[in-house]
């Protein structure tokens, strides 16, 4: 998945990449977290900016949810 210059990223998009990973990495939610944020945001959480980042966590939020139903 492209990130670069891709300005505002959904929701959605994170938790697709989330999954992926998960899938094809066979990593847990925890795990696949840690690697999204580094693959995407290098570590800062301002680096594709606040409301990307929100939507990073949101995603992250709703899948845990998901996973505990």
């Amino acid at each position: 998945m492209i990130t670069k210059n891709a300005g505002k990223l959904s929701k959605a998009y994170f938790k697709s990449y989330m999954q992926l990973v998960m899938s094809s990495r066979d990593f847990s939610l925890e795990k696949a977290r840690s690697f999204a944020f580094e693959e995407l945001f290098q570590g800062d959480e301002m680096k594709n900016g606040e409301e990307t980042y929100q939507k990073f966590t949101q995603a992250y939020e709703e899948l845990s949810q998901e996973r505990t139903r």
